[in-house]
């Protein structure tokens, strides 16, 4: 059995899962990684010993984070429990990288401004819905125009991160500029449409259930990308959601130009959100709920970065 086979299978069962194609490609290439490393053999003739010593090597050798360790350990164990269909107790004695628990990056309101400020138009609409809203940098490009609900003032993220779907609240300072975004992307639709294309992704079998779903425009991203793109699985040509990766760098250089020496990111405008949720004393739970927050210990550390001190607890001296 090759490993191409093998690696064919491992997406069919990723695929089986509904597990994100980001992710299967992750998985699939630390198990390619782990049988390069040792020598191209069948993982089926390899067992913990082995896994053992591909880990370390990364963690010794590869010198990566403890959480790119766990996430390599997560593909072997997919790959052994549910693709070769073997009894986990031969990997129960390797361990996982503890992971260091750093406390998130934070802008005050006015470096949140001044952020936003050096973004372009569309950059700043998607920053604003991150920290306005509290959404995931995925989340947030990954709208669809039916997510959004100008009336009720909420936006319903659907299957966020543990494919749980939640409501979060729809800054009213954004509506206007929503509105305008809604506009664009009607008429770039219709122009996909009259060029017989307009057809979107659509999760699961819904495609299958729903044929002429994929070119309503409800189902259109709100964010599309400028140009057509071949979807890999499908084979398609349709138009996806913008890149990313063009938000990551986008902040990273209005930081830079906004003067800020924090190490801040797309993620910063969602530890704000919450951060500063708690500072106008709101319920952490339901700062948790707006998180999609499983456990509320999670939404616990923003308690962490209050502006009144460590645990939100304001020093005698003031």
């Amino acid at each position: 059995m090759g490993e191409r086979k093998l690696l064919d299978r491992v997406r069919d069962e990723a695929r089986l899962r509904h597990l994100s194609l980001r992710t299967e490609e992750t998985y699939c290439g630390w198990i390619r990684r782990f049988i390069l490393f040792h020598g191209k053999r069948h993982p089926r003739e390899m067992n913990a010993a082995e896994i053992t010593q591909f880990l370390t090597d990364l963690a010794v050798n590869g010198r990566v984070a403890a959480s790119t360790q766990n996430q390599a350990l997560n593909a072997l164990v997919f790959l052994y429990k549910h693709v070769l269909k073997i009894d986990l107790d031969q990997i129960r004695e390797v361990v996982r990288a503890p992971q260091r628990r750093k406390l998130p990056v934070v802008l005050t309101r006015e470096e949140t401004d001044a952020v936003l400020a050096h973004l372009s138009q569309e950059n700043r609409l998607l920053a604003s819905l991150l920290y306005g809203s509290g959404l995931r940098l995925m989340e947030a490009v990954r709208l669809r125009v039916k997510d959004i609900d100008l009336a009720r003032g909420e936006i319903l993220v659907r299957e966020g991160k543990g494919e749980k779907d939640r409501v979060t609240m729809l800054p009213r300072s954004i509506r206007a500029a929503l509105e305008v975004q809604l506009d664009a992307v009607q008429r770039l639709h219709n122009q996909d449409l009259k060029a017989d294309r307009g057809e979107v992704y659509l999760p699961h079998a819904l495609e299958r259930k729903y044929p002429n779903a994929a070119k309503e425009f409800g189902w259109q991203y709100l964010f599309p990308a400028s140009n057509l793109s071949v979807d890999p699985r499908s084979g398609k040509r349709r138009r996806h959601h913008v890149s990313e990766l063009n938000l990551q760098r986008a902040i990273k250089k209005a930081v830079a130009k906004a003067g800020i020496a924090k190490n801040a990111t797309s993620h910063s405008f969602r530890h704000s959100f919450a951060t500063h949720l708690l500072e106008n004393g709101y319920d952490i739970r339901t700062v948790q709920e707006l998180l999609g927050h499983k456990d509320v210990r999670t939404t616990m550390i923003y308690t962490h970065v209050l502006n009144r001190g460590g645990k939100g607890v304001r020093s005698p001296l003031d």
